[in-house]
């Protein structure tokens, strides 16, 4: 059984850097075909894809937050990451992991992260 955590700051100044990681248990972030992606959810909104990294290190991204975020990986330690650089308040979020071969068979419970001075 797969499991994700995601863990990070709780609390991000405006125009600061959002990063976040995905601990991996239970299963390789090279495991073929796997999309290992980063989902948010603003309070009383919907999720918002934001992108992913696949198991053989290729990113995608949404266009909308393209230019300012990147994922990557550390195949040592199982790990995923997200950053989101010069951050505002409509960044506030509980942001989620997740993963699966076709479509996401695997959420972490999600992390609230707040953007406020």
């Amino acid at each position: 059984q797969v499991q994700l955590q995601e863990s990070g700051p709780d609390l991000v100044k405006p125009s600061q850097t959002l990063s976040l990681t995905c601990t991996v248990v239970g299963g390789s972030i090279t495991t073929s075909y796997y999309y290992w992606t980063w989902i948010r959810q603003p309070t009383g909104k919907g999720l918002e894809w934001m992108g992913a990294i696949t198991y053989n290190g290729n990113t995608y991204y949404s266009p909308s937050l393209k230019s300012r975020t990147s994922i990557s990986r550390d195949t040592n330690k199982n790990q995923v990451s997200l950053q989101v650089m010069d951050v505002t308040p409509e960044d506030t979020a509980v942001y989620y992991c997740a993963t699966g071969a076709h479509g996401y068979d695997y959420w972490g419970r999600g992390t609230q992260v707040t953007v406020s001075s």
